[in-house]
Order: structure tokens, then sequence, then C-alpha cells
């Protein structure tokens, strides 16, 4: 094969834990090419999706904690996207229009032959936060608004809320307002923007000192380790860019049947790479852009997760 990586500019990656880098050299393993291209250089022209892609390989001798771990093309080569036996979005949010943008051309490239994952219109109308909605038997009281009267409502009923921006990432955005929070007006101000921006408020989850467990899906199936990001002392947030420290264990009985229900509905829709956020029984988020952890899990459980999507990727492409 020879997959495309639509991804954020390879300087910025931090390759001995990016779980991009840990899909290419599974890859590179099994003797695949692969090239990259940041979203800027897809375009259309004539009606064709097209893209100006680099070949890009890893270096025999890489140190993945330094910078000079791969090696690339001089110059870019314009191509079709359906020239590429798979395209993998990788690409990071923020989810703004550009990214938006980006999804319909996918969409366009996927009517011109290309296999596209996770395919655009399924990333689009997947919201990370808002797509829990639709398995709301495995989420904690939830109530997407901008309205203030309503979200202090909410907040009066419940308690003990966390509240958090559409389209934040990396736990940014994310505040705890307990029953007798003095700054309850200014923070609900400050994230819906004086009432003109709508958030989502969910009920409290104590199990969260046991971490934000992240699970993955590859097509349509749970990998059997997930990763619980716990927080540091005094900290609400399990995510590692807010210091969350990384522990992998195995998926319990209930961990598996969330995720099992969350892979037989949505794979078949686009999606071959899922990652939930699961707080106890509870999942919080659906995340369908670039989901990590794969190196964290590897390296601590020797279940070869970068191996299990190369393997769904290849299935996927081989039946498309």
């Amino acid at each position: 094969m020879h997959v495309l990586f639509v991804i954020d500019p390879l300087p910025g990656l931090k390759a001995w834990k990016d779980s991009s880098v840990a899909i290419m050299r599974s890859l590179a393993a099994r003797g695949h090419a692969f090239s990259f291209a940041t979203m800027g250089d897809l375009y259309i022209d004539q009606g064709r999706v097209k893209v100006a892609a680099t070949a890009l390989r890893l270096r025999a001798d890489a140190d993945w904690h330094g910078h000079d771990w791969w090696t690339q093309d001089t110059a870019a080569r314009d191509c079709d996207l359906a020239d590429f036996d798979a395209v993998l979005m990788r690409k990071d949010p923020p989810f703004d229009m550009e990214y938006v943008y980006a999804t319909h051309l996918f969409d366009y490239a996927a009517q011109q032959g290309a296999k596209i994952f996770n395919a655009g219109s399924a990333i689009r109308n997947h919201p990370e936060k808002l797509a829990i909605t639709e398995f709301a038997q495995y989420t904690a009281p939830t109530l997407v608004s901008r309205d203030m009267d309503r979200l202090r409502t909410f907040h009066q009923q419940q308690g003990d809320v966390i509240v958090k921006p559409l389209d934040g990432m990396g736990g940014s955005g994310i505040f705890r307002l307990r029953q007798d929070e003095p700054n309850l007006g200014a923070i609900l101000e400050s994230l819906t923007d004086l009432g003109t921006r709508t958030i989502m408020a969910q009920r409290y989850i104590p199990d969260i000192v046991h971490g934000d467990k992240r699970i993955l899906i590859v097509g349509g199936e749970p990998v059997p380790f997930a990763l619980a990001r716990i927080p540091l002392q005094g900290e609400t947030r399990g995510n590692l860019a807010a210091g969350g420290r990384g522990l992998a264990q195995p998926l319990s009985a209930h961990d598996r049947e969330l995720a099992q229900a969350v892979g037989d509905r949505l794979a078949g829709r686009g999606l071959l790479l899922i990652g939930l956020d699961v707080i106890g029984d509870y999942i919080t988020e659906i995340n369908v852009t670039s989901p990590t952890c794969f190196v964290e899990i590897t390296e601590q459980t020797g279940f070869d997760v970068a191996g299990r999507f190369v393997d769904a990727l290849q299935h996927a492409v081989g039946s498309a």
C-alpha cells in the first residue's frame, strides 16, 4: 500500500509517543510506503480533489526523542487523493472551518474513488462531545445549551458539575462547578461568551480520581486495554496534555460492553478508529479526529495497537 497521512507539520510531532508515527512504523515494518501532507496542501482543480504530497521515509537509526527521525523528498508531488491506496486524516483539532472544508474535500475525493479513514462525513457528523448523546444510556446527566438560566438550573439540580466548550481539546476550558461555586456566573459567562456560544455541562463523576480512560475501537472492535489518565493531585482533568499520568489496564466487563455498543453502531459509518473517553461507567467523549494513546498502551501491555490498526486498514482497503 501507499498511504497518505494528512497531518500536522512533522517537526512538531513527538515521535516517541505520537500515535501517527506509531502507525508509520508499523506500515514501514510491513513494507508499505507513505507520504504526508498538511490540510493546506489539499485543493480542487478542474473538479478533481488533489494534494501536494511529499514522500516520507523513517530513518533506520532514528532517535525517536530527537528531530531527525525521518527523511523526505525535496519536492512535493501533485496528484489525486484517489491515487493513494488509503488516506489517513490525522490532523489534530481545533475543529474549525478549515477542518470542516477539509472533510468536504474528503467526501468529494471519496466519490472519485479515494479511500479515506476516518471518512470526511463521519468526522463531520460526529462532533466529539456531542456524539455521546446517541448513547444516553452510557452517559452521566448531560445538558448542552448556551442559555444561562438553563445552565444554572442544571447546576442547582446536580450540585456538582463539569462545564466545557464543545470545541476544546487536551482539557482546555474545563471547569468543575461545586454546589457553592462563588464564580459560577463569571465562568458561565466566559464559556458561553455571554450566552452566544453553546457549551456542555455534565454531572461530576467522582471516579475521575481513578482515571479518565481512553478506550480505542479499531474496525469496530475494542482494543482489550485502556489507558487510564489519572489527574494530578488537586486536578479534575486527566488529560495527558494537562499533566495526567497514563496507566494501562485491561477493559472491565462494562468497558467492553459500552465500547462494543459504540463500535457496532459507528464503525459502519466510516469510522475505522474511535477513541472513547470513559470515567467510571460513563462515556464522556467520542473522539474521531485523531485518537491517540497507541504508544502508551503498547509499551505498558505489549499489545501492538498500531499493528491492530494496520491490520484493520489493510482489511478496509481490500474490501472497499
